[in-house]
């Protein structure tokens, strides 16, 4: 058989179920309202952050933040080739500076185990990238003829991807370096 009707049992179930349906709502506004709030300042400090839009009735999406060059190409104010050449650069400088770096040989296992670091080949092969790429970029910036100001362009906007404003820390200083990185991404791309 079943229980008997509980008016008073029913009532505090659905009180119960009210109160945890209002603390979820409130817990989604306080971290919508800190999502919102670092976003804010992210965005103050010059980094650019979009959010690509719903489809009707799907699950928001969220925040992404963009890199310099992306941010650039979206604003128009640099060509598909210069695009091209700050991500031939800013992948060289990455890997170039990519950890972890190899602190010990004491790590090493020659054929690797479940307790080691990883096998000689393996650390072998990422140097070899590792140096690969850092000859790379010592030739980009050879090409940049070893200008402090056109290798730290780069360096902020392609290889850490930067927004000019974020790297400069102003938007004066921004429109500075936005117009130094476009003369480097030239010499680049030429």
């Amino acid at each position: 058989m079943g229980k008997p009707f509980d008016p008073a049992r029913e009532t505090r179930g659905r009180l119960e179920m009210l109160e945890r349906r209002e603390k979820a709502r409130a817990e989604a506004r306080a971290v919508a309202d800190g999502v919102a709030e670092t976003v804010g300042l992210s965005r103050r400090r010059g980094a650019a952050i979009v959010k690509a839009p719903a489809a009707r009735g799907a699950r928001e999406k969220p925040y992404r933040r963009q890199t310099g060059l992306e941010w650039l190409a979206r604003k128009g104010r640099l060509t598909e080739r210069q695009v091209q050449a700050g991500l031939r650069y800013g992948e060289a400088f990455r890997r170039a500076e990519a950890g972890p770096k190899i602190v010990s040989t004491l790590e090493v296992q020659p054929g690797g185990s479940a307790q080691g670091g990883p096998p000689l080949s393996v650390l072998v092969a990422m140097a070899r990238g590792r140096r690969h790429a850092a000859d790379t970029l010592a030739g980009y910036r050879r090409r940049l003829m070893d200008q402090a100001d056109l290798v730290g362009a780069c360096d902020l906007c392609c290889g850490q991807e930067m927004t000019p404003r974020e790297a400069a820390g102003g938007e004066r200083d921004g429109a500075r370096l936005e117009a130094v990185l476009k003369v480097a991404l030239d010499i680049l791309a030429g």
